[in-house]
């Protein structure tokens, strides 16, 4: 592990870990530099380069919410770095135990405008991938999970909803919603009832009003 940071930052950085400082190793390196490190330019300044990201298993998920009655979010192709940063912060936030992102091939995973936009939720949940989110739905049903999806044209009311456990909430891709493969594997269709001033909420919204409901039902 070792911490890039700008020079104006450098004496604050070694000032704050102390001894550890030495262990970890603190490179001093420009602006554009760190720019690079970070793919973002919203780097503050401050980059850690960290070992990679272990990814649970399918499996490793099922036994995690069927052994604490616990819940999951499940993202369907939603694929914007912003959207998925926003669900991981509220999943954070409400203590939901894991996110699993699915794709019809391997999801790429989390890249680093996500993780700066959960604001270090990702350090707080299992993260799970999946090469097929449907096929592994069917597996996770299989072991007395229940699914439930979200779409705003659906006809139950998500806010009167009563939220069995063990549950996987499936959010859709931002612009086609569920897969119909997913879509098949959901025991409900869940909608939030709005002004219909506009048509739906932001998938990132919309995925913090739905776990804000499955906390409380905790």
């Amino acid at each position: 592990m070792r911490i890039a940071c700008i020079r104006e930052l450098a004496e604050e950085v070694e000032h704050t870990l102390g001894d550890y400082a030495e262990q970890i190793g603190i490179g001093v390196l420009s602006d554009r530099e760190i720019e690079k490190l970070a793919h973002s330019n919203q780097h503050e300044g401050l980059v850690l380069e960290a070992r990679a990201r272990r990814w649970a298993t399918p499996h490793e998920l099922g036994d995690l919410l069927t052994k604490t009655n616990g819940v999951a979010v499940a993202l369907d192709r939603v694929r914007n770095s912003y959207n998925i940063g926003a669900v991981l912060r509220s999943a954070a936030f409400f203590g939901v135990d894991a996110v699993l992102l699915g794709a019809p091939a391997p999801h790429p995973g989390l890249d680093p405008n996500a993780v700066r936009v959960a604001e270090g939720g990702v350090e707080h949940l299992m993260m799970a991938r999946t090469t097929d989110l449907a096929d592994t739905l069917v597996r996770l049903r299989s072991r007395g999970v229940k699914v439930f999806g979200a779409d705003g044209h659906a006809d139950s009311d998500a806010l009167r909803f009563d939220y069995p456990r063990p549950a996987v909430l499936v959010m859709g891709n931002e612009r086609e919603g569920l897969g119909p493969r997913v879509r098949a594997q959901c025991d409900a269709i869940l909608a939030i009832r709005g002004s219909g001033a506009v048509e739906s909420l932001n998938v990132g919204v919309a995925a913090g009003v739905l776990i804000a409901q499955l906390a409380a039902r905790r």
